[in-house]
């Protein structure tokens, strides 16, 4: 009777935990989802009445106007292919280099293990600073170039030791089965190793791509008197910008009709959504990578 009251207690027990961390997670998910859908609904919603304010979840009054006005703008869609570009090829070079990198450094025989882990440690804690860099960059001859958006950041250390702590998790026996059999260090790089990393690689993709499309500042230090070479953020941040000064302008002498054009508010919401909607549909893909990567990637043995 005691043993059975003690098992009623512990099932009481276990359904109350359960109760109770459903509630957190169903507050965290309206905590996460509301100012996403509250940009959402603001960025559909009528210019001169998002200024009144009291917009939560769905537009007061629906209007495409304010996507109308960003994509109005010439140099979007070469802005556009320059994002994409840049992204994909420097997720894809990145990634070479990283687990390159990784892998020689995971290498217990590789003689300059130690300097190199102490050098990319420093590149964590130290940087040349914006006026150095901009030199090096312009002696380098990459001024007016695409590939300034992809070289100078190749190598990253913190995504490099991330790697270096999942190769280490790897059973050294692979790779000596696979020496046995002939294969030398690059075959087992490429046959052995990356296919076992598949879950880091997407997490580290996930990374590099999204910093790689978020990405402007480079934009409007080194590339910003050419068109051509523009990319998405900055011609956006370009438009921002312009609305909030025109929007200034007409407070004090424009009438009502053209200050709904440009309005910067709704705007504003209508840019975060362009931007953030590319990452929208790549992350569901990759998500189950994602936790995966992350918790096995962070076990230092």
């Amino acid at each position: 009777m005691a043993k059975k009251s003690a098992i009623n207690r512990s099932s009481f027990t276990e359904k109350l935990f359960d109760l109770i961390i459903n509630i957190l997670m169903v507050i965290v998910i309206i905590a996460t989802l509301y100012p996403f859908l509250n940009v959402l609904a603001i960025s559909f919603n009528d210019s001169t009445d998002t200024v009144r304010g009291g917009i939560h979840i769905w537009p007061r009054e629906f209007t495409l106007k304010n996507y109308e006005t960003i994509f109005g703008y010439g140099n979007l869609t070469t802005a556009f292919i320059n994002s994409v570009l840049r992204t994909v090829i420097g997720t894809v070079i990145g990634l070479i280099a990283c687990t390159m990198l990784a892998y020689a450094i995971s290498r217990k025989d590789f003689q300059a293990r130690r300097f190199m882990s102490v050098f990319l440690v420093l590149t964590l804690f130290f940087s040349g600073g914006l006026i150095p860099g901009y030199m090096l960059i312009r002696d380098l001859g990459m001024i007016n170039s695409f590939w300034v958006y992809v070289l100078p950041g190749m190598v990253n250390a913190f995504y490099v030791f991330m790697i270096r702590s999942f190769i280490d998790n790897l059973p050294i026996s692979l790779q000596e089965s696979a020496k046995i059999d002939g294969a030398n260090d690059f075959t087992i790089y490429l046959k052995v190793i990356i296919p076992l990393c598949t879950p880091i690689l997407a997490t580290m993709a996930l990374f590099i791509s999204v910093g790689q499309w978020n990405s402007w500042f480079d934009t409007y230090i080194y590339n910003g008197s050419n068109e051509a070479l523009t990319t998405l953020q900055y011609e956006l941040m370009k438009i921002l910008q312009t609305t909030q000064v025109t929007a200034g302008a007409d407070a004090q002498r424009m009438n009502e009709a053209n200050r709904q054009m440009v309005s910067p508010e709704s705007v504003k919401m209508a840019i975060s959504m362009v931007t953030i909607f590319p990452i929208l549909c790549v992350y569901p893909f990759m998500q189950k990578y994602f936790v995966k990567g992350m918790t096995i990637g962070s076990i230092k043995s």
